[in-house]
């Protein structure tokens, strides 16, 4: 916490330096009823009330989820996230949540977890519809992922990290996009790139990857989740969290449906400054990733 706050401030941009005060706030809190319970668990060590033990663990999960930005708890999470950078933002959603998630695994609680997973889904998948900016949609659909990750602790401790590795990597790539072409409101998609399809071909699938859609490499970690909520018979789980998260992939359809439907004019002339870019390969590149996950899947789930 306190290495990632210089990173977020910066004395030219307000916003930064709002977002570090509620992030320092907001963490710091976490860790004080962090350490008031672990202080608890030694003083009632040797009392064996069940009643105890269960509001113990239930304390320090409530305050794991804070530091995630999990729902109900995520009240401070999308407002950070619109006063960093893209870079920022990018560890914000995947290495700060690294910490907290190991520590989770090791002081479960499966009813509230029940009840964090179908929050966090919902929340993420209702807060991103109505949303213009594109870090504030970022944010709430990492809260979606973040059901999904919490759902993998549910039966192999490994399964979450699957998952975080592919999110961290599929986030990275539409981080790369949009902060190589200066992109922070759903607007300037339509408007920066009516003049190069290629271009927002490659953003698009890495969005539609990232919401989870078959046959792009998004939808591998999801596949692994469901396969592994049935293995222990969740399926009204499943049932809910598959519906809730449709909704996500939604606003990221609704947002290619418009860019790639509707009429606008192309100038020949303005396709050659985007291919004499140097990171224009890098793009393809991440592009081809998403694009060719149903090799991936197939490849990934024979070797497990």
């Amino acid at each position: 916490m306190l290495s990632f706050i210089p990173l977020i401030i910066n004395t030219n941009n307000s916003l930064s330096s709002e977002a570090a005060l509620k992030y320092f706030l907001t963490q710091a809190l976490a860790s004080a009823i962090f350490l008031f319970a672990v202080i608890l668990i030694f003083i009632l060590n040797n009392w064996e009330n069940p009643l105890l033990i269960r509001y113990r663990n239930l304390l320090i999960s409530s305050t794991l989820f804070l530091k995630r930005g999990a729902a109900p708890f995520h009240f401070w999470f999308p407002e950070v996230m619109e006063g960093l950078t893209w870079y920022n933002s990018l560890i914000l959603i995947t290495w700060q949540k690294i910490a907290p998630l190991i520590l989770l695994s090791y002081c479960l609680n499966y009813n509230f977890l029940f009840f964090i997973i179908i929050t966090s889904i919902l929340v993420g998948s209702l807060g991103g519809l109505n949303q213009t900016s594109l870090r504030k949609l970022i944010a709430f659909s990492s809260i979606n992922h973040l059901g999904w990750i919490t759902a993998g602790l549910l039966n192999r401790e490994n399964l979450w990290f699957t998952y975080f590795l592919l999110y961290s990597f599929l986030s990275f790539a539409i981080v790369f996009l949009f902060n190589n072409f200066k992109l922070f409101h759903i607007n300037q998609i339509f408007s920066l790139f009516n003049n190069n399809t290629v271009i927002k071909f490659i953003i698009f699938i890495t969005l539609l990857s990232l919401g989870g859609l078959p046959p792009f490499l998004g939808f591998l970690p999801k596949w692994l989740i469901i396969e592994s909520l049935v293995n222990i018979n969740l399926l009204f789980l499943i049932t809910i969290i598959v519906c809730l998260t449709l909704i996500t992939l939604y606003f990221y359809v609704r947002i290619c449906y418009a860019a790639f439907l509707l009429n606008h004019n192309e100038n020949n002339w303005s396709f050659n400054n985007f291919y004499s870019n140097k990171n224009y390969y890098w793009c393809l590149i991440l592009a081809f990733f998403s694009l060719s996950g149903l090799i991936l899947i197939r490849i990934f789930y024979w070797l497990l």
